[in-house]
């Protein structure tokens, strides 16, 4: 073989190599496909997780790969914490959502008020937010869980489908998650999502690394920089 073709190929594997372990051990992007988590994060947000704060399981690998047996050099997330997640009915379709109620805790809506062990969340108005791309004006509030992580949330509608639920008793192992999009999320008030083991996190969302608002399509360099949401990169998640 060609020795400059060989150098080539080898620091091709090198570099597959080092991404790969990156990725399973350290960063993993993401982008959000859908408004489940507005106004914390919108479509068109590419973003990094945190593989390590959680700890790793198979769903650390790649294609998810059943080579680690539970949960290796585990910890246990905080209330507040937006983390991605493999879907519980199906394990492989990625999931983001915000962590609310930790292994033992109750969780309950009533009439849009937020309920963590029977005390209410406080909810502090904030004015609207304007939803992309309709232009229409959504309340926006403001919840601050009891470990003091604060966080904006939109009520879309007055007494939507879930803002009133049953009591739900996270069981030991589990979590249970929301969008902050509350009329607009499939999430843990849900039989499609319902309580997500401890299992299936797979990160933290860390950082947004950049952001497009959609209006440039791939064939419209020229358009592209006007797409961009500088004010959105690098943009802690909290």
């Amino acid at each position: 073989m060609n020795k400059k073709l060989f150098e080539t190929l080898r620091t091709l594997v090198y570099a597959v190599l080092i991404a790969l372990v990156v990725r399973t051990l350290f960063f993993e992007p993401f982008n959000i496909p859908s408004g489940s988590m507005k106004p914390t994060l919108l479509v068109g947000d590419y973003l990094f997780t945190s593989k390590y704060a959680y700890g790793y399981t198979r769903h650390s690998l790649p294609f998810s790969l059943p080579l680690i047996p539970g949960r290796v050099l585990p910890s246990m997330p905080e209330r507040g914490d937006v983390a991605v997640f493999k879907l519980p009915a199906d394990g492989r379709t990625d999931y983001i959502k915000r962590i609310i109620g930790l292994p033992g805790d109750t969780v309950q809506m009533r009439e849009g008020v937020l309920y963590l062990n029977d005390e209410a969340v406080p909810k502090e108005p904030l004015g609207t937010f304007i939803d992309e791309p309709s232009g229409r004006e959504v309340a926006r509030f403001r919840e601050t869980l009891p470990n003091g992580r604060s966080y904006e949330v939109l009520d879309m509608v007055e007494n939507g489908a879930h803002d009133t639920t049953r009591v739900f008793e996270v069981p030991e192992g589990h979590l249970f998650l929301m969008g902050d999009n509350r009329d607009n999320s499939l999430d843990s008030r849900t039989n499609f999502v319902g309580f997500v083991p401890l299992e299936n996190l797979v990160g933290r969302a860390e950082i947004i690394f950049f952001s497009t608002d959609g209006s440039a399509a791939l064939w419209q360099p020229w358009k592209w920089p006007f797409a961009i949401r500088y004010g959105r990169l690098l943009d802690g998640i909290g």
